[in-house]
């Protein structure tokens, strides 16, 4: 795990191919398993989708992203926008999956950039959600170990 300022950075080894693990990154029933329940998602640039989990008020997190797949190569990439869609001001977030056989397996290649390192608001964000990301990509693991 690498946290700056700016970026939360992730790099896991799943001993599963590189489709398999496309699969869980983009089918809506397996995202929902480890992630968030997404809406209206399809791996194609330019698709806009919603995501709904938890509202956490304490955190200012209304528990409902709005995004839009900025690219999708399968099973290589996808990259997409990331905000609260309750907020008034979007955060410019991008998230991004790179997907590198290793192996027998894949390493993926995690990043969720854009923090503002001068707003203390996007600064606290990203402390609680750099451990959050790690979980879901642990619970990813769980999800391709149990998928067929």
């Amino acid at each position: 795990m690498c946290d700056t300022a700016t970026a939360i950075e992730l790099d896991h080894y799943y001993p599963h191919p590189p489709e398999k693990v496309w699969r869980a990154l983009t089918a809506p029933t397996l995202m929902a398993q480890w992630m968030m329940e997404p809406i209206g998602f399809e791996p194609l640039a330019g698709n806009t989708f919603e995501m709904r989990t938890r509202p956490m008020p304490g955190q200012d997190f209304s528990g409902h992203i709005h995004g839009e797949v900025l690219e999708a190569v399968a099973p290589e990439l996808l990259r997409m926008t990331w905000n609260d869609a309750r907020s008034d001001t979007p955060t410019g977030w991008i998230i991004t999956w790179q997907l590198r056989p290793e192996g027998h397996g894949t390493r993926i290649l995690f990043s969720h950039t854009g923090f503002a390192p001068d707003y203390p608001l996007m600064q606290r964000a990203r402390s609680i959600m750099s451990p959050g990301w790690a979980a879901m990509l642990d619970n990813l693991d769980t999800v391709l170990t149990r998928a067929n």
